[in-house]
């Protein structure tokens, strides 16, 4: 089988399907990749090298930047990136040119499914045409569906293996293929009646988060003008044992998938003259919660009589979620950037981000934490909690921290110097 792309979705799904005794051909556009994986080197932090080296030293998975040999697989995995244009609409370039890549080689008997996150239509409307310009038939001569990926980076109870799989295939019979060929590798398959139903389930499972997120968000907004502590607010609130989820506020939303699949969404739903007002109005305030962090900072700055021009600031932690090292969409970087136009000076502080590139392409290396730091700056703002952060040690040392996951929450003193979200 090949699997086309090797990044946090292709690349735990090669070694979890090799596993078993499929032989994985891995292709990406990226040689730094390709030669890290031929190495035996993990660059994902769900997949361990110890698991991945032996794979790759037995042949049982290896990686290329030739496409040519889409001509020898049985089964081709799409697994490439969909990121959003500037204009916040969806950019399935990576798709279509996977696509042709496969449409030059395809022969009779060949499985194709998109893994990718995208709009519902993308597999049918757009992939299906580029494919059956090989002159092949789907249904008869090759096979087609859609079966989008639900990775959790970090998420060690839930992996590749034993999540649950949706699968829409385009005829009955690419249906029988797909659920034939994940059955092998997933604990439990879900079928769908079409790829279209399976690519509105994925782009639905995150605006959902997107949305209870937002609102949470906004509970934030109004109890922080009201003088109430949202997160004894929700904490409280789920210890309710029926019709409530917990969903917790932060800086920003950040990663891969909530950033981005709502507008995938919003923008095929233009097409149909209808407008998601509910999912466009949780991306709003989603998106302005890094401005909230900034007033919260000149407003712990101004009670020390400090402007923010000029201030030092410190973030600890620029990944996107906890003990990752994916910064992507990190609302940290979106605060940097704001900090920047006041010209404060900030510094950042990652263990598992050793540097990162701002939207201007200039490169910030992450600091040491020592005391020296922490005393030297005006302010420290907390962006992800890190399980390797000593916060008491950290609230200690610094002359305030302002506190947007409740990291601090078992610092009983100074408790003077946090200011929570």
């Amino acid at each position: 089988m090949a699997i086309i792309g090797l990044g946090y979705v292709g690349l735990p799904l090669s070694v979890c399907v090799s596993k078993i005794g499929f032989r994985v051909m891995g292709l990406d556009i990226n040689v730094d990749r390709v030669l890290q994986l031929s190495r035996g080197e993990s660059y994902i932090s769900d997949v361990d090298f110890r698991d991945l080296a032996p794979l790759v030293a037995s042949g049982r998975l290896s990686a290329s930047s030739d496409f040519d040999l889409l001509a020898k697989a049985d089964v081709i995995i799409i697994c490439v990136p969909t990121p959003l244009t500037k204009n916040h609409e969806p950019d399935i370039s990576y798709i279509e040119n996977a696509t042709r890549e496969i449409a030059q080689r395809l022969r009779p008997g060949q499985f194709v499914t998109l893994e990718s996150t995208t709009f519902p239509g993308t597999t049918e409307e757009v992939m299906l045409p580029i494919l059956e310009t090989s002159g092949l038939i789907v249904g008869r001569d090759f096979f087609l569906a859609h079966s989008p990926e639900r990775v959790d980076p970090g998420n060690a109870r839930y992996t590749t293996h034993n999540t649950n799989k949706v699968v829409g295939g385009y005829t009955p019979a690419c249906q029988s293929v797909a659920a034939a060929f994940y059955r092998k590798s997933i604990l439990d398959i879900i079928s769908v009646s079409s790829p279209g139903c399976a690519e509105m389930v994925k782009v639905f499972e995150n605006t959902f988060r997107a949305v209870n997120i937002a609102l949470v968000n906004e509970l934030a907004l109004l109890c922080d003008k009201m003088g109430l502590n949202i997160w004894e607010v929700v904490e409280a609130a789920a210890t309710k044992p029926f019709g409530m989820l917990s969903f917790h506020p932060g800086p920003g939303v950040g990663g891969h998938c909530i950033p981005i699949d709502p507008y995938y969404l919003t923008w095929k739903a233009r097409e149909y003259n209808f407008h998601t007002r509910f999912i466009e109005l949780a991306g709003e305030i989603n998106s302005h919660m890094p401005h909230f962090v900034w007033e919260k900072i000149i407003k712990a700055l101004g009670k020390q009589g400090k402007p923010l021009f000029k201030a030092k600031v410190l973030i600890l932690g620029m990944a996107y979620k906890q003990d990752l090292s994916d910064w992507r969409h990190s609302p940290g970087l979106d605060l940097l950037h704001i900090l920047q136009g006041d010209e404060a000076k900030v510094l950042y502080n990652d263990p598992h981000v050793p540097e990162i590139q701002d939207k201007h392409g200039k490169t910030h290396v992450s600091q040491p934490l020592t005391e020296a730091l922490l005393q030297a700056v005006d302010c420290v703002v907390i962006i992800t909690s890190h399980s390797v952060y000593d916060w008491e040690w950290i609230v200690t040392h610094s002359p305030i921290v302002v506190d947007t996951r409740n990291a601090c929450a078992t610092v009983l003193s100074p408790r003077e110097k946090i200011v929570l979200l």
